[in-house]
């Protein structure tokens, strides 16, 4: 293991040690507009400046509503410069669920773009007096020139012309002001960096606070263990949206502490995707599996295309299975390097080692922290190696709590270790492998079907792409598995065949009582295939067995 470092600092430190060290150096990469680390930190101290005279500072929430784009870097570090904490938000979600949010956080500014299916998001609530002001950013005036006047000139309508003055600032005006930054003194393991909004076990929106020593300390716990890489030099895809804290942490923060170029897309469409991949060959790939599997499917039709660039690739966010891992570093010629955590551990708590990757399992913890399994109905037990049970996380970058939620946070602890709500168990090794999470855990007739297992099995067939597996009613047994599964493009396979492949695989009680298959499974907006969507669907539809 590599040495390590726990010394706790403020997030900002990151951005300030890589202008020092890396100021020619190109910090980010948009369509082509790049921007240096010189110029990104001056943009930095302008913006910071600008937010303090907004009354910006301790204890001032400011949100971010954007997508992947120079702003959310300037925007993000400059929040935490001036004293501020991050509100991260999602602007694919509905104008109700932000606007929750945003009273839930107590947010007073907001950053957002200049595009009305963003805009009209925030409006009410700026009009409300509920925001005291909204920073308004020119997505055409981060493009280059060229891509911006196309913007502008095509996409006339998607612009919101927002009039300035009351709660509106534009950037422009923002980073226009003359204050000079007032430093701030930050006490990293005290002072909250990032509210990071998350379903938690109970699936309620929640905050997690996490500190500057929680989310700066989880940066240095994943390079420790990354494999090694050229300071200065990579280029990291930044497809993963920021806004989620995997991508937050382990493409943004640690892009930029190795002094990285982040290339940056605002989404994840597989043809300005795999065209960013031609023009920039970057060097790193953090992704979701069916971001690799998106990929694969694509190198695979276009003949000759090359993907020698990528080093290694880190997949986090949700289960990859051996077959989506093997398709991809089959084509690729890289190595996935699976981790695991969640938003209240900053993200990272587990993470296979390049060297010693043990294919099933998401490795042992990262440096500094110390997983516990639990007896699932009574967590106060401790369960021996190789008993499945609840997974709990010690280590400094755990959460300090969820904002405004003491029941919710006295609830997610047992002895000072946080519960993640997964099932799982530690190895010989210390190695962890995830059995499944607890709320999905389907009780067929007094035994436990994990979604995981069915969901593994159906992946090795070789037309499927996509499975979900979930739990439905079941007059005899209570509960019985239901599977939904998309096929690979020009691959065919019928509900009966894919039913009868299973049959060889998993235990009477595992097989889908149901199979559908579908075009497309639902997926979040970071690209994980989505339960929720299938479970409420099918609560609305399900007729009690005759």
């Amino acid at each position: 293991m590599k040495d390590f470092d726990f010394s706790p600092a403020p997030v900002g430190d990151i951005l300030d040690q890589a202008v020092r060290r890396f100021g020619p150096r190109p910090a980010m990469d948009f369509f082509g507009q790049r921007t240096s680390y010189a110029q990104l930190g001056r943009l930095v101290e302008r913006a910071a400046a600008g937010l303090q005279e907004l009354g910006a500072g301790p204890g001032v929430n400011v949100g971010l509503c954007l997508p992947n784009c120079p702003y959310f870097v300037v925007m993000y570090y400059a929040i935490l410069k001036a004293g501020g904490t991050v509100v991260n938000f999602n602007p694919l979600y509905t104008a109700h669920e932000i606007q929750a949010q945003v009273r839930d956080a107590q947010v007073q500014i907001i950053v957002s773009l200049d595009l009305a299916m963003i805009h009209d998001k925030i409006a009410p609530l700026a009009e409300a007096g509920v925001l005291r002001h909204v920073v308004v950013c020119s997505m055409a005036a981060a493009l280059p020139w060229r891509k911006g006047i196309l913007f502008r000139l095509f996409k006339a309508n998607d612009i919101v012309k927002v009039k300035t003055g009351g709660a509106y600032v534009r950037f422009e005006q923002l980073i226009a002001r003359t204050r000079t930054l007032a430093p701030v003194a930050i006490d990293p393991g005290r002072d909250i960096a990032v509210l990071q909004f998350t379903g938690g076990t109970t699936g309620t929106p929640k905050a997690a606070m996490l500190t500057h020593a929680n989310v700066g300390v989880n940066v240095a716990q994943v390079r420790a263990v990354i494999p090694p890489v050229s300071l200065g030099a990579e280029r990291f895809l930044a497809v993963l949206p920021f806004f989620h804290v995997f991508a937050m942490t382990a493409i943004m923060n640690l892009g930029l502490d190795i002094g990285a170029e982040l290339v940056l897309l605002p989404r994840a469409e597989i043809k300005p995707l795999m065209a960013t991949i031609r023009r920039t060959r970057p060097t790193l790939l953090p992704g979701v599996p069916t971001l690799f599997t998106a990929i694969s499917n694509a190198a695979e039709t276009a003949k000759g295309f090359d993907l020698s660039s990528i080093k290694f690739c880190i997949s986090g966010g949700a289960p990859i299975s051996a077959e989506v891992m093997d398709r991809f570093e089959r084509i690729s010629h890289s190595i996935i390097i699976e981790g695991y955590g969640l938003s209240e551990t900053s993200p990272v708590v587990t993470f296979n080692l390049a060297d010693a990757v043990k294919r099933g399992s998401v490795g042992p913890a990262v440096p500094g922290t110390t997983i516990e399994i639990r007896d699932r109905t009574d967590p106060t037990v401790l369960l021996a190696q190789g008993e499945r049970g609840e997974i709990c996380v010690r280590g400094p970058q755990v959460m300090r709590g969820y904002y405004r939620k003491p029941d919710d946070t006295r609830a997610t602890f047992v002895d000072g270790s946080l519960r993640t709500g997964d099932i799982g168990y530690l190895d010989e090794d210390g190695y962890l492998f995830i059995v499944d999470r607890i709320k999905d855990l389907i009780l067929c007739g007094g035994y436990n079907v994990y979604p995981r297992v069915i969901e593994e099995a159906a992946y090795q067939h070789p037309a499927v792409q996509d499975a979900i597996a979930i739990g439905v009613p079941d007059k005899y047994r209570g509960q019985a598995p239901k599977l939904y599964v998309s096929l690979r493009p020009g691959q065919s396979a019928t509900e009966a065949e894919i039913l009868k492949f299973l049959a060889t695989i998993l235990n009477k009680i595992e097989i889908p009582k149901t199979l559908v298959i579908r075009a497309s499974l639902p997926k979040t907006m970071v690209g994980k295939l989505s339960k929720k969507e299938l479970v409420a669907e099918e609560a609305a539809h399900q007729q009690p067995d005759a």
